[in-house]
């Protein structure tokens, strides 16, 4: 640090205003470089974390995916008892397409009612602009 923690105050001496200010700085200049390194490395034990979140998360996914084929052949050999068993196939395949179509029309609206980001970000840029125009003609 400086010199300043080294001498004692008690002997008469006082640091100068621009001691104390030199001071200031490298303290401010020290905390501001550790809290940079503290959220450094905040961010990676985050992205660590987010990272194995992540991979459960596929797992889990593909487990799932492998359940819903199971089930889909339950609902196959459950229909095939009372009807023939490609009936039952051709009746467990259409159900599924019409639920695909569902959810495949519900995202197409979604994203025709979303805004393009780039869009808005130019839209506030523009705005901005307009604003600090404004504000040195006056």
């Amino acid at each position: 640090m400086s010199d300043l923690h080294d001498e004692p105050l008690r002997a008469g001496r006082r640091p100068s205003i621009g001691a104390l200010v030199g001071q200031l700085s490298e303290q401010v200049s020290t905390l501001v470089r550790t809290e940079l390194e503290l959220a450094k490395a905040e961010a990676a034990q985050s992205a660590k974390s987010i990272g194995v979140a992540g991979a459960a998360i596929a797992g889990a996914a593909v487990f799932a995916f492998f359940a819903l084929g199971v089930l889909v052949a339950a609902a196959v050999l459950g229909i095939a008892e009372a009807l023939p068993a490609w009936l039952a196939a051709l009746i467990v395949g259409v159900a599924l397409l019409v639920i695909a179509g569902i959810a495949a029309g519900l995202g197409a609206q979604r994203m025709k009612n979303q805004r393009q980001p780039a869009a808005a970000v130019a839209g506030r840029l523009k705005d901005d602009l307009e604003s600090l125009k404004k504000g040195f003609t006056r």
